[in-house]
């Protein structure tokens, strides 16, 4: 397994993405039971947000972000990408 930090910045359509969010944290939620996402959120400013994702590769992780009801919403201006290489932290597995 990989993870990947994902960060996304936000355009200037608020009132779309206040329309699309209900959607966007459903979708994320069925990601976390599944286990795919380990947290998300958005920054304070509503600027973006910041997403880590633990899944097979870059290619599932482009699939999961493709289906994001964000996506089609046209809501996020940038995705930026990071495979992240854990080394210390509360959040590791065994």
């Amino acid at each position: 397994m990989a993870r990947f930090v994902v960060e996304l910045v936000f355009g200037d359509n608020v009132d779309d993405r206040l329309a699309a969010r209900p959607a966007h944290r459903d979708y994320l939620a069925t990601l976390v039971d599944q286990g795919r996402l380990l947290v998300s959120g958005p920054y304070t400013d509503q600027s973006g947000a910041v997403l880590v994702y633990e899944v097979a590769d870059e290619a599932e992780l482009r699939e999961l972000l493709a289906a994001d009801p964000y996506t089609p919403a046209g809501v996020v201006a940038e995705t930026r990408v990071h495979e992240w290489q854990t080394v210390m932290g509360s959040w590791l597995k065994d």
